[in-house]
């Protein structure tokens, strides 16, 4: 048992790196920066280690983006929704193209609603300024980069069979 946990301790801490090293590989769109190396880490966070995880690495790679100057305060409602709805579906079905909607639909959408609160209480928009749905199709340029990024790597991994995602031994 701890030695599962250890491992994916050390694995969470590593995605959280590459999430925050691969912020530096970010575009802007209206007003959002868009960073879809955040959205590939979800949903590896997703299928390795869990929902719970997940949020972890998403909310700690978004605090450390922040501290760095490399992202703003829209990283967390976008990755940390994204990280759990993505989570919680691959742990409930174990099927990967769910997981991929998944995070599509929970950081494009779900967080995209959710960075309008962020914009207007957190980072002083007005809220005749900016529209509640505003963030959406940034948000969901960036997941959608990110998630088909993911899809490439997770189905070549299971398609070499260098990973056995029939086994529990991390997720």
């Amino acid at each position: 048992m701890k030695r599962t946990n250890t491992k994916k301790l050390a694995l969470a801490g590593v995605l959280c790196a590459v999430a925050v090293v691969g912020s530096l590989f970010s575009f802007p769109v209206l007003g959002s920066k868009c960073a879809p190396v955040q959205h590939m880490v979800n949903v590896f966070c997703a299928v390795f280690l869990g929902p719970f995880y997940g949020v972890g690495v998403a909310f700690t790679a978004s605090l450390i983006r922040n501290i760095l100057g490399l992202g703003s305060l829209m990283a967390f409602p976008g990755s940390m929704v994204g990280a759990l709805l993505c989570g919680i579906t691959y742990h409930k079905t174990k099927n990967i193209p769910f997981t991929l909607i998944a995070e599509v639909i929970g950081t494009g959408i779900l967080g995209g609603l959710l960075a309008y609160p962020v914009a207007i209480f957190f980072m002083g928009q007005s809220a005749g300024a900016v529209a509640f749905y505003a963030y959406i199709l940034p948000f969901l340029i960036s997941t959608v980069g990110g998630t088909v990024i993911s899809a490439v790597i997770i189905f070549a991994l299971k398609k070499s069979k260098a990973i056995n995602f029939n086994s529990d031994e991390m997720a």
